[in-house]
């Protein structure tokens, strides 16, 4: 068998087939041999990660396209990425690899069976749960050396983690403002502020379009990968609402409603949900019919030119960095905001930017990958509820209420049981991963938190209880895959962070979540001991353990429980909600409601709390213990910006 796994949005997995899956000679020569195998990492995850795996271990490095030869049972024998059509540096061209599969499988089948059950024995017998447990979710001194530690990679002259390529460090972010919030840390929010900063200035951030590519190719942030992922913009939209509530900037909040209408725009599909990607490639501008990578995003000074004529052409030249050398290839450059430009006119900017805006959609577009995935699309949820209610903007939370509506109505079965993908409306044939239930249920506590519906309270919680059942191993750690899901030659368990935070600390958040807004005490040891495997990561791999961290953060500081009651339609029950949104609090959950003490259909957080003295009032709690309660929101901001150690 030959396994192909790719995705939409990958050059190279296009660039493979255009090269090789398409050639008539090759794909003859493959359909005489070979059972071919095609698979989306988007939509079998779980195939993704155990093959990958297998890659890793055997040749150092992984990668997409992933090319993996296997025996029929699935055991993997001889694996790769992108191999060219003719051997070139040092490669041997794919026709070279298949004629070699082919022998080796014909005349020393039973060497290559051996290899092959020895490659799957080991992987069924890792336990990366095993290697990293640990009795205890992180306390202070955990949280405090996974800083130190992230301050020792922290790149100082150009924001970020690391060196090239450079991808957004969206979880790690996460992790320094709930850090910051909690100890008042200068360093960490200094961190943040400066990665967000270069984020927002260079070429991965759309300058015209909003939104972000997946990645730099430098270190720069310069010169980006084009392709534009939902969970990327979802995640990046969230930490620079989040930054601006922290640190009121006014860069923050321009990007992160720069990002909310790009999803909206660019990703909103019919059913209102969110499409997966946009691709990297395009038509080349020039008409020339070729597939060229960023083409639709890049420009070169007479283009700038031809759009908006000598003068207004020079400014944004300047304005935007674009050379006649160009930074990206040909002389073309993609536009960012270099450091030395001076003070400019904010209203010559936007009409510059608006006209270039329209010249480019007249280009051809990036293609669009239109299927919907549970899991990114609960992190959209979340991203758009919350930065519709700090920003004002109704429209954002109602579409983050749409596609909340969606995931129920189309992903959701009776039985609380998720469909990772769908497409114009109808379900995918595939089974959610711990991911998706543990996003969408983050997405619908974070919108039950903006609009005051108990109802995405129950819905996360049938999740959940999916999760505690399906997911959860004797000892507390997390499968990314159910008990009842295919088998394959491994079970994959990974609390480690990728593009997206892992399944495994991303339930554990949302467990955490629901407990302190339900009281419920087994979803809340189910965190505990699922945020043990952070403290082994916490100092020695900070930055593949972000979001855990992130969660650790709101274990410590309670989290906190804002329960507010009052009438929905009053001005000061309004005040009093908004407040507590923007507290800055890690991890604070928020309860809005009618005080209804018999109402039991309420959520948890709610009952027994009354008005004070007729007014509406705030309750902060911590495990439902709660403060004397106020009805003065400023009175309220001030309590949630105290700081703990």
């Amino acid at each position: 068998m030959f396994l192909s796994v790719g995705y939409s949005a990958c050059h190279w997995c296009h660039v493979l087939a255009h090269e090789s899956f398409e050639d008539e000679a090759t794909a003859a020569f493959m359909n005489e041999h070979f059972v071919a195998v095609k698979v989306d990492r988007e939509e079998r995850p779980d195939v993704d990660a155990v093959y990958m795996e297998a890659v890793q271990a055997a040749t150092g490095q992984g990668g997409w396209p992933m090319s993996v030869f296997m025996t029929p049972d699935g055991e993997p024998f001889y694996f790769g990425t992108y191999f060219p059509p003719e051997p070139r540096h040092g490669m041997p061209s794919f026709r070279q690899v298949l004629e070699g599969v082919r022998s080796a499988w014909a005349e020393r089948r039973g060497e290559v069976g051996e290899v092959a059950g020895r490659i799957a024995a080991d992987l069924a017998g890792r336990s990366l749960a095993a290697s990293l447990s640990a009795s205890a979710p992180p306390g202070p001194g955990d949280l405090a050396g996974a800083l130190m530690a992230l301050t020792r990679d922290f790149d100082a002259v150009h924001g970020g983690f690391g060196g090239a390529p450079k991808f957004p460090p969206a979880m790690v972010l996460e992790f320094l403002l709930r850090h910051h919030a909690r100890t008042d840390s200068e360093a960490a929010v200094e961190m943040a502020e400066a990665t967000c900063e270069a984020m927002a200035r260079g070429g991965i951030h759309d300058q015209l379009g909003g939104g972000f590519a997946r990645y730099a190719v430098d270190a720069t942030w310069t010169v980006p990968h084009f392709e534009k992922m939902l969970y990327d913009n979802a995640l990046l939209c969230r930490v620079y609402a989040h930054l601006w509530r922290a640190t009121g900037s006014r860069t923050a909040r321009r990007v992160a409603l720069a990002t909310a209408d790009f999803m909206v725009r660019e990703l909103r599909t019919v059913q209102g949900g969110f499409a997966s990607a946009l691709d990297a490639d395009s038509d080349d501008v020039s008409g020339s019919g070729r597939h060229a990578e960023g083409a639709y995003y890049v420009w070169t000074p007479e283009q700038v030119r031809e759009v908006l004529g000598e003068e207004d052409g020079a400014f944004a030249t300047a304005y935007f960095g674009v050379t006649e050398e160009g930074t990206f290839e040909e002389g073309a450059s993609v536009l960012q905001l270099p450091d030395g430009v001076g003070p400019v006119d904010a209203e010559r900017v936007r009409s510059v930017r608006e006209r270039l805006l329209a010249a480019r959609d007249e280009r051809p577009r990036p293609g669009r990958d239109d299927k919907i995935v549970a899991s990114w699309n609960g992190l959209a949820v979340a991203a758009l509820a919350e930065t519709g209610a700090y920003f004002d903007r109704p429209d954002l939370v109602q579409a983050a209420t749409d596609a909340a509506d969606l995931l129920v109505r189309v992903h959701m079965d009776g039985q609380a049981r998720l469909h990772r993908t769908s497409r114009d409306g109808v379900p995918g044939d595939n089974s959610g991963v711990l991911e998706d239930y543990a996003n969408v249920a983050e997405g619908f506590l974070a919108l039950a938190s903006v609009t005051g519906e108990g109802v995405w309270v129950d819905f996360a919680g049938f999740l959940l209880d999916t999760v505690l059942v399906q997911f959860r191993a004797e000892d507390g750690s997390l499968y990314d895959t159910a008990a009842d899901a295919e088998a394959l030659i491994r079970r994959p368990q990974d609390p480690t962070d990728n593009a997206t935070p892992s399944g495994w600390t991303a339930a554990a958040g949302a467990l955490l979540s629901y407990g302190a807004l339900t009281g419920s005490t087994p979803h809340r040891e189910a965190a505990e001991q699922a945020l043990a495997v952070v403290t082994a990561l916490a100092g020695r791999a900070p930055r593949f353990i972000g979001w855990g961290l992130a969660v650790a953060e709101a274990a410590l500081d309670g989290p906190r429980e804002i329960a507010v009651v009052g009438p929905p339609d009053d001005a000061a029950t309004r005040a009093l909600h908004r407040a507590a949104l923007l507290g800055n609090t890690p991890g604070a959950v928020v309860a809005l409601g009618a005080p209804d003490t018999d109402d039991a259909g309420a959520v948890a957080l709610l009952r027994d709390r009354p008005l004070v003295d007729g007014a509406p009032a705030a309750y902060v709690c911590r495990r439902f213990v709660c403060e004397r309660p106020t009805t003065d929101p400023d009175e309220l901001s001030g309590r949630l910006r105290g700081t703990v150690g």
